[in-house]
């Protein structure tokens, strides 16, 4: 099955595409095609002879061509999207987790560029940026209307160029600019330290290619500080996904050897596919095994995953396996929802198109589209409790969202009064001072989840959410 990397080898990271997916790299395009609609080719051809001949000014050829191309594949879900040349090359760029920008992760609400979160230590964190901060202009350009590679473009530039953003700050009830130099982004993505003796804390914030080798890195000095670790928290809050193989592999250093992780499923044969907790599922060819020097005594310490809403993608995928596997207790809030994969087909030498063509599905065939993964225990984001959650956005939030091939999505009237409610306290919220507000930084003493996870590792009560409740989709009804 190792093969079968080559077409769903990669994962795409928000801050290149502009959303939240889970990525093939496909090197071939599909050889055979179906028949083609000859009644609406010839409709499409008369559209574009009476834009050439009638439209008020000229238009460019190529520039008609790409924009329908770009239309017909961002009409079918929020991933798909249609790659021009500067666009593609970022594409690649950013699984090496290396680019020039300001370092956020990004999607779309309203019509505005939604932040999902901003890149730890990038010019973007520095300079204050939030999770949920909408971007209004970029520079002299309003937001509005602009899709989401294209905005990612105005943000890129060469590195020590500056670029102006326009922050709407909903819970502040200001918009503000913010000039931001961009540079290199070379996103440190695994963090870890001792909480306590014998209590160990590992973030990750992305799945890219170095993930894996610091990931491993990061756990040897844990047990090096603590050869005797009684616990350990693997954070995924805000990681937004990454490489399907990095997933596969932090998931295979807890498992059993050779036991499902993920499986894949879609119209074409090679979307078929299953992935183990083996090296030749994760392993980069040419190297060897890089979970080789992990400690055997990984595979039993007691384990919490710490999820929340933007838990996307490949971690979902991690939470999901060590979930079905009873490796690890899940806490958090239900995560995104983003169980899709994306082929990304060359159109060209720099041209191409990035396709959802699969579901995945965790090792008991949960599908985690439109769903997310639901933690074993819910946990406010504070001691107070967690009085926003019904505002965040998830992947059932998105337009055109994919379906999840399991269960019928209906509109749910209570999730919109608890919009309601939560907006008005919103209000309230925003009149208080700032430093009231702020939610303590990820792994600091006052992470109020982290504290709670530690609890559970050492069986002392847990402090449960006050507001949190599964959103679950209405069941498919036989007329």
């Amino acid at each position: 099955m190792g093969h079968k990397l080559k077409i769903a080898g990669w994962v795409s990271i928000g801050v290149v595409a502009g959303a939240l997916t889970t990525v093939s790299l496909q090197t071939m395009a599909r050889g055979a095609m179906s028949p083609l609609p000859l009644e609406e080719i010839q409709q499409l051809s008369a559209v574009f002879g009476l834009v050439k001949t009638d439209y008020v000014e000229p238009v460019d050829d190529k520039k008609l061509i790409t924009d329908a191309i770009a239309g017909m594949v961002a009409s079918l879900d929020p991933h798909s999207q249609y790659f021009d040349k500067k666009s593609f090359a970022e594409f690649r760029e950013g699984t090496t987790g290396k680019f020039v920008g300001v370092g956020i992760e990004i999607t779309q609400e309203d019509g505005l560029i939604k932040v999902v979160s901003p890149i730890e230590g990038s010019p973007a964190f520095r300079a204050g940026l939030k999770t949920n901060d909408l971007i209004t202009k970029i520079d002299d350009t309003a937001v509005k209307g602009l899709s989401l590679s294209d905005a990612v473009k105005k943000m890129r530039g060469e590195p020590r160029t500056k670029v102006t953003l326009m922050i709407l700050r909903k819970d502040e009830a200001r918009t503000f600019p913010v000039t931001i130099t961009r540079e290199e982004i070379k996103t440190q993505s695994v963090k870890a330290k001792m909480i306590e003796p014998g209590y160990g804390w590992i973030r990750l914030s992305q799945f890219q290619e170095r993930t894996v080798d610091d990931f491993v890195r990061k756990i040897e000095e844990l047990y090096k500080q603590d050869p005797h670790l009684k616990g350990l928290v693997l954070d995924l809050r805000n990681d937004p996904g990454g490489l399907l193989d990095a997933a596969v592999a932090v998931s295979a250093a807890f498992l059993p050897s050779d036991v499902t992780v993920v499986s894949t499923n879609g119209q074409l044969a090679e979307s078929k596919a299953i992935y183990k907790a083996s090296p030749e599922f994760y392993a980069r060819r040419g190297s060897g095994d890089p979970l080789k020097r992990l400690p055997v005594a990984l595979k039993t310490v007691p384990l919490v995953v710490l999820v929340n809403e933007g838990s996307a993608s490949a971690s979902e995928i991690v939470a999901g396996a060590l979930q079905d596997y009873k490796r690890a207790t899940v806490m958090g809030s239900q995560t995104f929802g983003k169980g899709s994969v994306q082929t990304v087909r060359p159109l060209g030498p720099d041209t191409g198109i990035k396709l959802t063509t699969a579901r995945y599905y965790t090792p008991s065939g949960k599908a985690i589209q439109a769903k997310g993964i639901v933690p074993d225990v819910m946990l406010d984001e504070t001691a107070e409790g967690d009085l926003f959650a019904a505002l965040r956005t998830r992947e059932a939030d998105l337009e055109k969202h994919l379906g999840n091939g399991q269960t019928a999505e209906k509109k749910d009237e209570v999730r919109e009064q608890a919009r309601e409610e939560a907006r008005k306290r919103l209000e309230e919220e925003a009149k208080k001072p700032l430093t009231e507000r702020k939610l303590p930084e990820f792994g600091s003493e006052k992470d109020f989840q982290l504290l709670q996870a530690i609890k559970q590792l050492r069986g002392q009560p847990v402090l449960v959410s006050k507001t949190q409740s599964e959103r679950k989709d209405e069941k498919k009804e036989t007329p």
